[in-house]
């Protein structure tokens, strides 16, 4: 009797089917000489250090780094695995043969042989059934395919080659930070897990990085010269200017002399059609045009696949393999029941097979995500965009490219040179299935139409100046998220680029949305619409690991290189894993050696570079070469140790808390960029230190409750970052931020206060109360007029008005 193994029981129904295997029993499907069973994900996992050594249950840095010579297995713990792992273990052992029926790809190999390992069942003979559709075509070809379960040794071996190094990094790193710094906050967060990870702690410094560099950008204005001649804008074709005197007098030059046309240039542009969704492009589309996020596209692309509506969803590639030529005409027929005016556009006879589309040498385990064909019936929800999406995506591939004719038209008055660029679509190609959603009246570069000029002609114009500001970079979205995983941070658009990069992302395509929702369930970043921010648990986490291997993409984007090349035979797992063990052992190192030392202050966080002591200030010994970095001995009016000096600048986070003036104690902490960031400490977790295994696995909950639990939290944490909470009153504007000012039991604070913004006008200073009025005075115009009743530490009253400089206040007599 052959035994067959599927991921999931509605797989297993589907094999038992094509194999006319259909006496249903307790936990497998019978017939026509085949048992057709099933698993539940991941039943067998890699056992716990407590499991090795009951001593390893206690959390200590003496037992740190724990990595085991031979790592064992266990059983999932539920009730349920126990059960069906038991029918397994009886069929795998009464069997004559097995056939791996798992997902096709790195997660499903190491499945199967994980329960094939721990049923005792590795020398019975196997056989692998490697499937991309579920459709009875793609059943039957991939029966007529089957080969050796060893001719995937390779596959298997990188796949725990991942599940092992993610072990020991994720274990020692969270056991040693949680512990190292379990007693650093003294106050509520004694039993708080600081989880760590191979790939979710880059991603996690990525994001706290994105929004430091947001919070600390000085925005700066800007001046454009723009003149208008018969209905059409010209530009200025020299540098926008940074001061505004400057560009009237070049605007007062220009309007002297009349407009002349000097130069006409036409060209044609071909815009090629996207190329077919891999899982990861998948995912940035469903989040930039609908906001859904990367897991719920990849559980939406799932069902999908499990309903044989489209191909295998995990997928790194956007090519077809040679062979899949002559099905995509039948598909493209089946699918006229939902786009026939768009596929009666094709000539299904004679397809545009390019090497864009086609390329075996781009196509590993999977090809690109396309539809089968198969009759959609009716689908709701995501479900029904992330389907149309991909159909729409499959039939523009073979449409032809959008051509366009750009026109640039070069002119001068006198000697100021402009220019006016013009876009017409001559042919539309693809672009027909992606119509543009234009705002109303909004008239850019890209929709103007030139009329016909001549060389030579002039005319009268109208110049005029148009200011701005320049833009701080944006948060990141999931889409932007999880292109910057997918380049190793390096935030790459161009589609060549992006494909040379590829080999160093973090992560792989089927893991990264389990990462970024690791990360939300942990409480270490939030959604806000869109946004993806980073909360003050996660700032904690990143402040406190120095250590740059556990937050560099690069580098983590290395191991993920080095895993596909173990695929490919080209690497030796045993290598492999000697690296993760000299990688996990210095993460502990680094960590103990991260004392604080008093002979100096430490190292800008900016260039690198020694910070001495000026004459008011701590500041970058590079000043001279342009480093701008300076530490104020104070902190809203409260004078910062040496000891605290030091600890800021070599470990990255005060080691106790502050409090100023009977506020929520605080741990103040340095960001990459030198900017002093407000922690509140952090309050206890339902995190138990002794339940790694649980707390890695978070994100398994099928429920979906717990995840709701932290979007809901993550929500209403982003609105008290952002907004002032109600029954507060703005009085005015920040000049640090530009966020609202808001009044408060003893102050009038800024309301971004939690994202480190420091400006505090205290109700009392001096034993005078500060009015609204004068507060309000002193926002707006940056000074108060003179008041009376100051009192000084001796009890002597003097007068004084009260000025911002720089955001803290100060006294001027």
């Amino acid at each position: 009797m052959k035994v067959i193994l599927a991921e999931k029981p509605s797989v297993a129904r589907d094999l038992a089917s094509f194999l006319s295997a259909s006496a249903r029993r307790d936990g497998f499907f019978e017939g026509g000489g085949y048992q057709v069973t099933w698993a539940f994900g991941h039943l067998v996992e890699l056992k716990e250090p407590g499991d090795y050594d009951p001593a390893l249950k206690r959390w200590t840095l003496e037992s740190l780094p724990f990595i085991p010579e031979k790592f064992q297995l266990r059983l999932r713990g539920d009730d349920g695995a126990k059960k069906q792992f038991a029918v397994i273990k009886r069929l795998f052992r009464d069997s004559s043969s097995l056939i791996c029926a798992t997902d096709a790809g790195r997660e499903g190999e190491l499945i199967f042989r994980y329960i094939q390992t721990l049923t005792g069942c590795t020398n019975k003979p196997a056989e692998r059934l490697w499937l991309s559709s579920l459709t009875r075509s793609a059943i039957d070809a991939a029966f007529r395919r089957i080969r050796p379960l060893s001719d995937y040794d390779n596959l298997y071996a990188a796949a725990k080659c991942r599940s092992q190094a993610d072990w020991v990094v994720g274990i020692n790193a969270t056991r040693n930070y949680t512990v190292r710094y379990r007693s650093m906050s003294e106050r509520g967060a004694s039993g708080l897990l600081w989880s760590l990870g191979r790939v979710q702690t880059p991603v996690l410094a990525m994001i706290t990085r994105r929004d430091d560099e947001i919070r600390t950008f000085q925005s700066e204005p800007f001046w454009e010269l723009i003149t208008q001649y018969r209905e059409v804008h010209f530009r200025y074709t020299g540098k926008r200017f940074d001061k505004q005197e400057r560009a009237q007098s070049v605007l007062e030059l220009a309007g002297k002399n009349k407009l002349t046309i000097q130069k006409i240039q036409s060209r044609t542009e071909k815009s090629q059609p996207p190329q077919l969704y891999d899982l990861t492009e998948l995912q940035r589309d469903m989040n930039r045009r609908f906001g859904i996020s990367a897991a719920e596209t990849l559980a939406a692309a799932q069902a999908l696949y499990e309903a044989k509506l489209i191909t295998y969803p995990r997928t790194d590639s956007t090519y077809l393999t040679k062979d899949m030529r002559k099905d995509i005409p039948g598909i493209l027929r089946q699918l006229r029941s939902v786009k026939a005016k768009e596929i009666d556009r094709l000539d299904l006879a004679a397809l545009p097979f390019t090497s864009r589309i086609v390329n075996d040498a781009k196509v590993t385990d999977h090809h690109a995500i396309i539809p089968t064909g198969a009759n959609a019936g009716t689908l709701r929800g995501r479900e029904q965009k992330v389907y149309d999406a991909i159909v729409v995506r499959f039939i523009a591939a073979f449409y032809p490219p959008c051509e366009k004719e750009i026109t640039t038209a070069d002119a001068t008055a006198g000697e100021v040179v402009f220019r006016a660029r013009g876009v017409r679509v001559v042919t539309p190609g693809w672009t027909q299935l992606y119509p543009r959603k234009t705002t109303r009246g909004e008239k850019s570069e890209e929709q103007q139409s030139l009329p016909e000029f001549k060389k030579g002609e002039s005319g009268k114009h109208k110049p005029f100046i148009k200011s701005g500001q320049t833009s701080p970079p944006k948060h990141f979205t999931e889409n932007t998220l999880l292109g910057a995983m997918d380049t190793a941070g390096k935030l790459v658009e161009e589609a060549e680029l992006k494909e040379a990069l590829r080999e160093k992302g973090l992560g792989t395509p089927a893991t990264r949305a389990a990462t970024i929702e690791t990360l939300l369930n942990r409480n270490y970043i939030v959604r806000d619409k869109k946004n993806v921010l980073a909360t003050d648990l996660g700032r904690y986490l990143v402040a406190i690991v120095r250590d740059h291997n556990l937050t560099s993409p690069e580098l983590t984007g290395e191991w993920e290189a080095k895993l596909k090349k173990i695929e490919m035979g080209q690497l030796s797992p045993d290598v492999f894993m000697r690296e993760i063990g000299d990688y996990t052992r210095a993460i502990i190192q680094s960590s103990a050696a991260a004392g604080v030392d008093h002979e100096i202050y430490g190292p800008c966080p900016r260039c690198g570079k020694n910070v001495i002591a000026g004459k008011r200030a701590f500041g970058c010994s590079g000043w001279r070469k342009g480093c701008k970095f300076v530490l104020q001995p104070a902190y809203r009016d409260a004078d910062l140790s040496m000891d605290q000096v030091r600890e800021l600048l070599q470990l990255g986070v005060t080691k106790h808390p502050l409090t100023i003036n009977d506020c929520h104690p605080f741990l103040l902490a340095m960001s990459e960029s030198g900017m002093l960031v407000e922690i509140p400490v952090p309050q206890g977790s339902e995190q138990d230190a002794g339940t790694e295994q649980a707390a890695r696995k978070r994100t398994k909950n099928k429920s979906g409750t717990k995840r709701a639990a932290a979007k809901s939290s993550g929500t209403r944490q982003s609105k008290t970052k952002r907004e002032p909470k109600s029954g507060t009153s703005e009085i005015g504007v920040c000049p640090l931020c530009g966020s609202p000012v808001v009044e408060q039991p003893k102050s009038y604070a800024c309301s971004r206060w939690r994202d480190g913004c420091g400006l505090t006008i205290w109700k009392t200073i001096s034993g005078k109360k500060i009015s609204i009025s004068s507060a309000r005075k002193l926002l707006r115009n940056g000074e108060t007029a003179m008041l009376k009743g100051f009192k000084s530490k001796a009890g002597k009253s003097f007068d004084a008005k009260l000025k911002l400089v720089e955001g803290k206040v100060r006294f001027d007599f």
